[in-house]
């Protein structure tokens, strides 16, 4: 995993966009775009293409109009449309796709009532005809009286933004209040365009005709609640339903009872009926997917003149539902749709109601999101992992499946299970996450490969440069908080050395004589050399590759330098140079790694107080004759070695004091005299440390008698001796300060 780190991460972060897209806290147009349309090659594909003998269309169609007159038609008309309907033909319900919000003035009652009052109100014999006829001549009175006692709903439009408002709306199924402390996003409208009051007062119901038009200008969802003014009024379809089965109440149907702040529960409608009930999926507008039976003409059609002038068999009428629309084009009730671009709005109405009849409306509840989200997260999340460990060939075939499990989970959920989960973030997603896994070795591994060893091959061993180029995800140029292993090692007295050679050429090939070898021990131990100092290496271990043995591969490095180095020095005798002896520091630490320097010229370097410390332990290397010394995290670090401690000291800037340690060797490779002689040695420093300057003396007399050219066991006499005459402090910590560097 950590090989490919960075590619996965790239993945996760784009199932993160589309996860977010889901979450809705953004909408990236694309994706709407192609859900839209996944929707709708869906819906035409599983039409069922089933004639619902239930429902029939009144169509003011050409035809009509052709023998009828253009529309509006007079009410007489009209009411004689209802008792044809309800009298002849026993129909039992008919739903008006149409707004009569306009008085009726063509029977001319009008002008007779303007006579009446003016030219001929002296004429009693026009008086008397005119009172005879007016009750004739009332066509809209005519008409109300006709709907009286009748399963007539009536319809009317809500609009938004003007708050213009003409004629009257029903009573709201719902209250004002029903849904207070819920978060529902209802349909709000600003103003309506309804029916003269005597004909609503006269209608046993009426429903709003509004479909939601779609970003796209195709109708796929109807409100089948609406809010105005904090009341909540049904659709038209939903009106026609419920007079048809006897108005039974209408619920709202809560998931859950919990007042979830983001979460309504509100994911049906329900009508109780005497026995069962029917439920009306909605999504979290309050809206209803039109549930369409198939292309345009899924539903009788019967032009409206052919009843009017009884050319209609009874049969073809009797007990049905009855919608009177128009698909006229001259009267603008034609929409897009995702079954066809010109589909009669009236048939639109025709499909809600045979879905909820039938119970076949496709279920789009608000916890969809919910399930989108986690769908998108296990998928993706599961693919971001996976893909990266595959060959090119099996990445083609993950691929393959998680389409193929994509697009027939989501077909068995809309065909079988009545619900419409979205398809297009999870195709898009899948693909996405295909083509950055494709590409990724083309574009970026090849690129990073060169510049692993344009950048590292100067630093570190071809082995590492190597392992770079096939884990280059695990390098990063920026600086970073690592912890590492910083060696310091430096000629002692390289300043008498240079002088007495006194030979710029011989010094340079002294000087490459035992930088090689030493340079050569640090690539072998798998170290990075940051950098030479005249006569210094600074190298250091976990990075650019991380190291879990840093501390260990130093000191084993540190440890061959000085063998190395010794090695050197019969070579150098012979060629007349002056033996060469070098201090090696080591300190464990956490500090910052890079490229780092100006604009001019960066070095990929380390800083930080434990390269700082690193340093300082290399200079006081000659102050205890010891070869190398190293700090306590280096000690804690790597526990295998035996050590030798050699003080607690105080270094030139730094505050805390330190334990420093001098390694001697792998353990179990360390000669048990050896391992003797430390023991005997930290004795001596406990003494020390209490200030028991007896013990301490005897001791170290025993030690230099075991040791005789110890530098460590000099020290710590004259000590013995400073102190005798100079006691310390009675809380004298045991702490040795460094004034220098």
């Amino acid at each position: 995993m950590k090989k490919h780190a960075l590619l996965i991460a790239v993945g996760l972060a784009f199932v993160c966009l589309f996860i977010g897209n889901a979450s809705k806290f953004y909408q990236l147009g694309f994706i709407s775009y192609l859900e839209a349309k996944l929707y709708d090659t869906r819906m035409r594909v599983t039409l069922p293409r089933k004639h619902d003998e239930r429902i029939v269309i009144l169509d003011i169609d050409e035809k009509s109009l052709k023998e009828e007159g253009r529309w509006p038609w007079s009410r007489d008309k009209l009411a004689l449309l209802m008792d044809k309907l309800f009298d002849k033909y026993r129909i039992a319900v008919v739903g008006f796709d149409v707004v009569f919000a306009e008085k009726d003035n063509s029977s001319g009652l009008s002008v007779l009532q303007g006579l009446a009052q003016n030219q001929l109100k002296d004429v009693s014999q026009f008086q008397s005809v005119l009172k005879q006829l007016q009750p004739e001549l009332e066509y809209d009175d005519m008409f109300a009286g006709k709907m009286k006692q009748r399963n007539v709903v009536l319809g009317y439009y809500f609009n938004e933004g003007a708050k213009n408002t003409s004629g009257v709306l029903p009573p709201p199924v719902l209250p004002a209040g029903t849904f207070k402390g819920r978060p529902i996003n209802f349909t709000q409208w600003s103003g309506y365009g309804s029916n003269l009051a005597e004909f609503q007062e006269a209608a046993i119901a009426a429903g709003h005709f509004n479909p939601v038009i779609e970003f796209d200008g195709v109708v796929r969802r109807i409100p089948m609640v609406s809010e105005y003014q904090g009341a909540y009024y049904e659709s038209l379809s939903l009106a026609v339903v419920r007079t048809l089965l006897g108005f039974p109440k209408l619920i709202p149907g809560f998931a859950t009872d919990s007042k979830n702040k983001d979460y309504s529960g509100l994911e049906w409608l329900e009508l109780i009926l005497q026995q069962g009930s029917l439920r009306i999926p909605v999504d979290s507008d309050v809206c209803t997917l039109v549930p369409y039976q198939g292309p345009r003409g899924a539903f009788k059609y019967i032009s409206v003149s052919d009843v009017l002038n009884d050319r209609v068999p009874v049969s073809d009428l009797q007990n049905k539902i009855i919608l009177v629309g128009t698909t006229a084009p001259g009267l603008l009730d034609l929409r897009s749709t995702p079954i066809d671009e010109v589909y009669p709005g009236v048939e639109i109405h025709a499909n809600m109601i045979s879905g909820m009849l039938s119970q076949t409306i496709k279920s789009n509840p608000p916890y969809v999101m919910g399930m989108e989200v986690v769908l998108l997260l296990v998928f993706g999340g599961a693919l971001s992992f996976l893909l990266p460990l595959l060959t090119p060939v099996q990445v083609t075939l993950a691929t393959a499946g998680a389409l193929l499990v994509t697009v027939v989970g989501n077909g068995l959920l809309w065909q079988y299970a009545n619900f419409a989960v979205p398809l297009a973030s999870g195709l898009l997603m899948i693909l996405v996450l295909f083509a950055l896994n494709m590409s990724y070795g083309y574009f970026f591994v090849s690129r990073t490969k060169k510049q692993i060893t344009d950048l590292f091959g100067q630093y570190v061993p071809k082995e590492v440069v190597g392992e770079l180029s096939e884990r280059p995800q695990q390098v990063s140029m920026e600086g970073d908080s690592r912890e590492m292993s910083i060696l310091f090692s430096d000629v002692r007295g390289f300043t008498t050395i240079s002088e007495k050679l006194n030979d710029p050429k011989k010094l340079s090939q002294l000087m490459n004589a035992f930088l090689t070898p030493l340079s050569r021990v640090v690539y072998k131990y798998r170290g990075t050399i940051d950098k030479y100092m005249g006569d210094c290496i600074m190298a250091f271990w976990g990075a650019p590759l991380p190291d879990d043995r840093h501390a260990h591969n130093s000191i084993v490095a540190g440890l061959e330098m000085l063998k190395t180095l010794e090695s050197l020095q019969p070579e150098f005798e012979q060629k007349g140079w002056p033996p060469i002896h070098i201090g090696v520091g080591i300190n464990t630490g956490r500090v910052s790694v890079g490229n780092m320097g100006s604009e001019v010229r960066v070095a990929y370097t380390v800083m930080g107080d434990a390269v700082n410390l690193a340093s300082r332990l290399e200079g006081i290397t000659k102050e205890y004759g010891v070869g190398i010394v190293v700090g306590e995290n280096t000690k804690a670090a790597a526990p295998d070695f035996i050590y030798r401690e050699l003080d607690l000291v105080r270094v030139k800037g730094k505050d805390e004091p330190v334990a420093i340690f001098e390694p001697l060797g792998i353990s179990g490779e360390v000669q048990e005299a050896v391992v003797e002689e430390i023991k005997l040695f930290h004795r001596v420093l406990r003494a020390y440390r209490n200030q028991e300057w007896d013990k301490v003396e005897l001791q170290l007399y025993n030690l230099q008698k075991m040791s005789p050219n110890t530098r460590l066991y000099e020290v710590y006499s004259e000590r013995v001796i400073y102190f005798r005459n100079n006691p310390p402090d009675p809380n004298w910590d045991g702490v040795f300060v460094f004034k220098t560097k």
